[in-house]
């Protein structure tokens, strides 16, 4: 077990700006140099102002603005909100991506590409994958590339397979990409069945708080910890049953 620092923890929360700041108040108050204690009421203000300005600092990374799933686009990336840049288990990628359910579903998308697909990454391959972009960056948020300025989707090979061309993979690639969509319960798309192709693109296709989404997360986290499930298993899709539930997974 990893032990963490009572200090880590307030400071990953945001209160050790915030003792710092209710310190160097409470020490300058006659109160305080009187009786060596704090007075409760201006230590709960001071607590108080201190969450508040933690949570500016917080929102002013948001914009309040959806991309076309529902999702908040962000500003920035890795720095106190919901976007941080994740590994890729058993590839040698990292990834920016929203944290909790939208990160397993994708991550194993990416996963299952690298080994049943194409290898990803390997001999320094530069730009193999691509995640959140600024939300400054997204041109029309009603289009499915805006999903990656809320951390819900990613870009496999970005220079490879350009939007708008289709005919990127084989027939038996694209079975096994909806092996992979089959996987995730249908709740991530694939930009390839958009009328506008992007056939690199994978994205969140259920807004926050659809019960599918961490549903789905939920099973590829077991499968994680299962022997010979989830990705780097073996896949057979000679088999029917397997053959079949791909194919309901045409959009």
């Amino acid at each position: 077990m990893t032990y963490v620092s009572r200090r880590t923890v307030l400071r990953r929360a945001g209160f050790i700006t915030a003792g710092t700041v209710i310190g160097s108040q409470l020490l300058t108050t006659p109160g305080h140099a009187a009786s060596g204690r704090p007075d409760p009421h201006k230590l709960r203000e001071a607590v108080r102002r201190a969450q508040e300005r933690a949570r500016q600092r917080k929102d002013h990374a948001g914009t309040g603005t959806p991309s076309q799933n529902g999702w908040e686009m962000e500003k920035v990336a890795d720095d106190r909100r919901t976007i941080y840049t994740r590994p890729v288990p058993g590839t040698p990628l990292k990834v920016q991506v929203r944290m909790g359910d939208a990160e397993t579903v994708l991550v194993h998308v990416i996963r299952r590409f690298h080994y049943d697909i194409d290898p990803l990454g390997v001999r320094g391959e530069p730009r193999a994958v691509e995640g959140w972009v600024p939300a400054s960056k997204v041109h029309d948020r009603h289009l499915p590339e805006s999903n990656r300025a809320s951390g819900t989707a990613i870009v496999i090979r970005p220079g490879s397979y350009p939007p708008g061309l289709r005919g990127s993979f084989t027939p038996a690639q694209e079975l096994l990409i909806r092996d992979i969509l089959a996987d995730t319960e249908g709740v991530v798309r694939w930009g390839g069945d958009d009328k506008r192709p992007h056939e690199g693109l994978f994205y969140v296709n259920v807004r926050p708080g659809d019960p599918r989404l961490a549903q789905a997360a939920a099973k590829l986290s077991v499968w994680d910890a299962a022997p010979g499930r989830g990705a780097g298993v073996l896949v057979d899709m000679a088999q029917p049953a397997r053959r079949r539930r791909a194919a309901r997974c045409y959009q």
